[in-house]
């Protein structure tokens, strides 16, 4: 349920309905993005929801009370119905320019982090991914630099000015993470850990928060949702592809999810199609056809030398291949009325 107030309500008149919501148990969550004050009411209602429509529609500074038949509250455009803007430091997610984030998989080296990191941020990228925590599917594979890494990527922020992107997979590691990072990335596999979500939701740093292998669209907006009423506003969501029979590619690019969480929430929306296909050579055009239904952005892997690259090499863009997909990304941006 949510509680529109008049344009004119003032500060005192809000503060009651809050604390009146706040008696019979439930919980106020006010929209700080729109002009008109906004409140959700979330919590296990246990009297009827008629009822509490009627109870706050006469209160006074109240234009009107409106059911959220969507599970997601504060994800849905019924709650918020302009698109959100989440700003990291000068970059804007969900805004008119498409946002891209750019670096390799893993943090493998001081001198490999600082060369991709120069060489991106002169193509056009606007942020900076690699991973210094690795979730792998072996035990044996390469886990990651830790808190090392942590430190190679803020110094490559140090020298270029991208803000970093890397995951936190951990409830443990959040603080340590957010220290050095600006953006949190949730992986796929942590999609649906809730003591994760809840916890990043206090972190103070933006969410991007990536779609789970064999997760629905609306199981992606339950978890963000998590994160949202825990007070964090700021969360990109991301398409990074799912599991189905098709082997052709590591992962099927679920496209449509893009313009369906377009229309169900106010959230910008990130495309990984480097982890959706897998495959290099099929990553330019997955990203041109994710900027062509919506995306505000794509997160793509980009290594000075793929073949020795200590994870996911094969999806890893060169820097010439890279150089070419910030162009033919322009130019889809300009036809569909964003900018790069």
């Amino acid at each position: 349920m949510i509680i529109i107030m008049e344009p004119g309500a003032s500060a005192e008149q809000v503060h009651d309905v809050e604390e009146e919501i706040r008696r019979i148990g439930l919980r106020p969550f006010l929209n700080p993005g729109v002009e008109r004050k906004v409140i959700a009411v979330l919590g296990e209602v246990d009297v009827t929801k008629a009822a509490l429509v009627g109870h706050f529609s006469m209160y006074a500074g109240v234009a009107r009370v409106e059911l959220i038949s969507d599970l997601w509250k504060l994800c849905s455009r019924g709650y918020h119905p302009e698109n959100s803007i989440v700003q990291v430091g000068d970059v804007a997610f969900g805004a008119e320019k498409i946002v891209v984030i750019a670096g390799p998989c893993s943090v493998e080296s001081r001198e490999q982090t600082l060369e991709i990191a120069e060489q991106v941020k002169e193509m056009g990228a606007s942020l900076l991914r690699g991973g210094a925590f690795k979730p792998r599917s072996s035990p044996y594979s390469f886990q990651g630099l830790g808190e090392q890494g942590l430190k190679f990527l803020a110094e490559a922020r140090e020298r270029t000015g991208l803000p970093v992107v890397t995951e936190v997979m951990d409830t443990h590691e959040i603080v340590l993470v957010a220290e050095y990072a600006d953006v949190l990335q949730i992986g796929a596999r942590n999609m649906q850990n809730y003591s994760l979500l809840k916890a990043v939701g206090h972190s103070g740093r933006a969410v991007l928060l990536k779609r789970g292998m064999g997760s629905r669209v609306k199981d992606l907006l339950m978890s963000a949702e998590y994160i949202l009423s825990e007070g964090n506003p700021d969360v990109i969501l991301c398409e990074r592809g799912i599991t189905t029979f098709e082997d052709s590619t590591r992962n099927t690019t679920d496209i449509n999810a893009i313009p369906v969480l377009k229309h169900w929430t106010h959230l910008p929306v990130v495309l990984d199609p480097s982890h959706s296909t897998g495959v290099w050579r099929y990553v330019a055009p997955v990203a041109c056809a994710g900027v062509a239904c919506g995306a505000d952005g794509i997160i793509v892997e980009v290594h000075n030398d793929p073949q020795r690259a200590m994870s996911d090499g094969m999806q890893s863009l060169k820097y010439d291949n890279f150089k070419s997909l910030m162009s033919q990304v322009g130019r889809i941006a300009e036809a569909v009325g964003r900018t790069s």
